[in-house]
């Protein structure tokens, strides 16, 4: 997969789960942290993805089991 299909991906489903605000806050986190200092973009922006994604989807179903 290319570049660029990795950041429009991401950026639409970021999008269409209204989560661009936390994926904006854990990018920033991530900036000052060591063990991500060295990561290319894209494998930053994955990991972001992946961890937003998860907390929305792990806060989802909680709410779901009430």
């Amino acid at each position: 997969m290319a570049w660029e299909d990795t950041f429009w991906e991401i950026s639409k489903e970021i999008t269409e789960l209204k989560l661009k605000k936390q994926f904006d806050a854990q990018l920033e986190k991530m900036r000052w942290q060591d063990h991500h200092k060295y990561r290319d973009t894209r494998d930053c922006w994955q990991y972001a993805r992946n961890k937003v994604v998860n907390e929305y989807y792990k806060k989802k179903s909680k709410k779901a089991d009430k």
